[in-house]
């Protein structure tokens, strides 16, 4: 959902001409004639969500760096299964890359019967884009004030709260089970394909509150139409600084962090692996990409495809556990 940078249409256009109105980059050599066609990158949930704009953010500065178009593919569904699955059967020469994040990689394995892909035998990972704590959100007309008015509320007789999340078994409806489970505050869960419908609808009064990236919301946070009451995060960060997190208030064992991480079909060559790295690397160390993920509440990570390997089998390892703990599991 690490997840799921969440923009008007004008405040993400004017985000583009900023990228694009940087110094260009000279393009990489190619290697062994590699890349010489557009690279596809396939965001496996909706359009508007924070997979789909972080991604878009990374390849708007990659297309200067590679000297190929990079062109975006939204394939929503299934909690991302079905544009991992198409990525996992794609041709491994390089040319199709995987946004995935963490509900997808390692929770959706043990989550469904069926997901599709193995994260680990069908994908190589090439690295890690951000880490990005989740984030409680409300709109700003809300009757909570603070973390502390959630808590009381959902103990209280008769108080019923809903919580939205962008779907079943997605980072941010673990946390919520976690919370339930570690700390009593139940709330009633209703899950959407994607965190943008799901923003819909709390700003539209539908749901009390929403459970999702900091990435996806930052932008609600700064124009003032959502209010965040706790972040996930070990440290304050972005837009969000002023926003405790769960472990200041007392909540024990409730650090989490979702991120964003890009993945070759298993089987492309290691030196073209090689180069998407160094080329995506090269796209998140730029001033403009690092501030545009860091402000949305985001730290830029690029870490080698071996480090990202380990922090993905950690990942898996804890997020099974809590899979089985919630109880959850989806067809």
């Amino acid at each position: 959902m690490l997840a799921q940078l969440k923009f008007t249409a004008a405040s993400f256009c004017c985000a583009l001409l900023a990228v694009h109105g940087a110094a260009s980059a000279q393009p990489m050599p190619q290697v062994g004639g590699f890349p010489n066609q557009p690279i596809k990158f396939v965001s496996p949930f909706p359009a508007g969500g924070g997979n789909d704009a972080t991604t878009r953010f990374v390849t708007t500065r990659l297309s200067d760096i590679t000297g190929q178009t990079a062109v975006v593919d939204n394939r929503g569904g299934a909690g991302g299964n079905i544009g991992a699955k198409a990525v996992a059967d794609a041709k491994p020469d390089g040319y199709t890359v995987l946004t995935g994040q963490v509900s997808l990689m390692a929770v959706n394995p043990t989550l469904y019967a069926s997901p599709g892909f193995d994260p680990l035998k069908n994908f190589v990972p090439i690295t890690q884009i951000n880490a990005a704590p989740l984030v409680l959100v409300v709109p700003s007309n809300s009757s909570l004030k603070s973390f502390a008015d959630l808590a009381a509320q959902t103990k209280a007789p008769g108080g019923r709260v809903t919580y939205a999340t962008p779907g079943n078994g997605t980072l941010s409806h673990l946390v919520g089970v976690v919370l339930e489970k570690d700390s009593g505050i139940g709330m009633t869960h209703v899950p959407y394909k994607g965190a943008a419908p799901a923003i819909t609808d709390l700003l539209g009064g539908q749901v009390d509150v929403l459970i999702t990236s900091t990435a996806s919301v930052s932008s609600f946070i700064q124009n003032g139409k959502m209010r965040a009451l706790a972040v996930t995060s070990p440290r304050r960060i972005g837009v969000f600084t002023k926003v405790p997190t769960l472990e200041e208030l007392g909540y024990k064992n409730t650090t989490f962090e979702d991120w964003y991480g890009f993945f070759a079909p298993a089987g492309t060559p290691a030196e073209r692996v090689a180069y998407l790295h160094d080329s995506i690397v090269r796209s998140l160390k730029t001033p403009e990409v690092s501030k545009l993920i860091t402000d949305g509440g985001s730290e830029v990570v690029g870490n080698t495809s071996a480090a990202f390997a380990a922090q993905l089998k950690a990942d898996i390892a804890r997020w099974s556990r809590v899979v089985k703990l919630s109880g959850a599991k989806l067809d």
